[in-house]
């Protein structure tokens, strides 16, 4: 644990509280794309995002909405941006003082999103946080969101990362812990904030699960 140099951690849900904002954007979404407000249709689209958080949000309207899914996915950044400017988003309880710590050890924090650029920077700008990361990326700067690994491996060469033996990942799904694996990384960490439960984690095949990222330097920075 100690030779990790380079953390790539999860926004929404493992360093970032937004009071269930991203399943009352979709349900804008899906309204905008005339989807029944209510049935079977609704609740199995609604599921299929539960199922999917981390991905690139993108990505998830494709399959549910097909030729849609750029009119559903600009209503869904519409109505989150909107969220974020009514201060509906939090830090995670301990994320920053977390994040300083990893950095002031020397280890790199790169932050990770299934968002498109423009809502990352909206919520980073909420934060306060466009200069607390060593890297920010959306899947539009790598190629391809969770579960493919082109986020970490991002990181990975934008920080000069020498060894994927020294990466740890760290979110909240099932998508950020099968991103990590794919891209190699030594160390995935599975965080209990977000929107999977520790079963599932670990049935992805989370190296560790914590209660939050406010656990991660002990676990980290250990000897």
């Amino acid at each position: 644990m100690s030779d990790i140099t380079l953390v790539v951690m999860d926004m929404a849900g493992t360093t970032v509280a937004d009071d269930g904002a991203v399943v009352r954007a979709f349900d804008a979404a899906a309204t905008a794309v005339g989807l029944p407000e209510s049935g079977p249709e609704r609740e199995q689209a609604r599921q299929y995002v539960l199922d999917t958080m981390g991905q690139s949000k993108i990505a998830v309207f494709t399959h549910l909405f097909g030729d849609r899914a750029a009119e559903a996915n600009a209503a869904f950044e519409s109505a989150y941006e909107g969220f974020v400017d009514e201060g509906g988003v939090t830090p995670i309880p301990g994320a920053e003082q977390t994040i300083t710590e990893l950095r002031a050890a020397g280890i790199k924090v790169a932050l990770t999103t299934g968002f498109s650029k423009q809502t990352q920077q909206r919520l980073l700008e909420a934060l306060g946080w466009t200069d607390i990361a060593d890297l920010v990326l959306a899947p539009a700067d790598a190629g391809r969101g969770r579960p493919y690994p082109d986020l970490v491996l991002t990181a990975v060469l934008r920080t000069e990362t020498d060894d994927l033996r020294r990466v740890a990942v760290v979110g909240d799904t099932s998508s950020d812990i099968l991103s990590g694996l794919r891209a190699g990384a030594a160390v995935v960490i599975g965080t209990l904030t977000g929107a999977h439960d520790a079963p599932a984690l670990r049935d992805a095949g989370a190296t560790h699960v914590i209660d939050s990222v406010s656990e991660l330097p002990a676990l980290l920075l250990s000897a």
